[in-house]
């Protein structure tokens, strides 16, 4: 676990899912939180990774991808101890965001967080995959499924169609 003196956050279990980070003491709107750390890979490696880490995750029921898109041409593989912002879990109500700079992606506060609280971002994942991705926040504006904010009007309308299928 985390939480060395100096931290922002801790590292420790969290109602929405395995383990999560949460804020050590008062974080302000737009103050940095934490680097995601890892290693930087190319688009070929990443995409063999994450497909190798779906299907293990998938036999063994484990973990997650821990790939996060870099730019064009890289991303990050942060499936390494020393990142605790892979612990950081997707939520359909956020407090944070990940912002690329300078070859490094810094997860900032959107909004005041208070101690004790999870911080939490949003994964934004593609649309045509949604079924791969439940979401188990348990916000009021839950949509079921990680999805980016911009398609969540879109997969509710997707979803109320195939219940009146049924």
């Amino acid at each position: 676990m985390s939480g060395a003196k100096g931290k922002k956050y801790v590292v420790k279990p969290s109602k929405i899912h395995g383990m999560g980070v949460f804020a050590a003491m008062p974080i302000s709107k737009g103050e940095r939180i934490i680097e995601y750390l890892g290693e930087k890979i190319d688009k070929e490696e990443s995409n063999r990774r994450g497909l190798k880490y779906e299907e293990d995750s998938q036999k063994n029921g484990s973990g997650a991808v821990y790939i996060f898109e870099l730019d064009d041409n890289f991303d990050i593989d942060g499936n390494f101890d020393y990142n605790d912002a892979k612990y950081i879990n997707h939520a359909c109500r956020t407090n944070s965001e990940a912002v690329c700079e300078d070859g490094s992606i810094w997860i900032y506060a959107t909004k005041d967080i208070q101690e004790g609280e999870e911080i939490l971002y949003n994964y934004g994942y593609a649309l045509e995959h949604f079924l791969d991705h439940p979401c188990k926040c348990g916000f009021p504006e839950c949509v079921g499924y990680i999805v980016s904010v911009e398609d969540r009007p879109r997969l509710r309308k997707m979803l109320r169609g195939r219940k009146r299928r049924k």
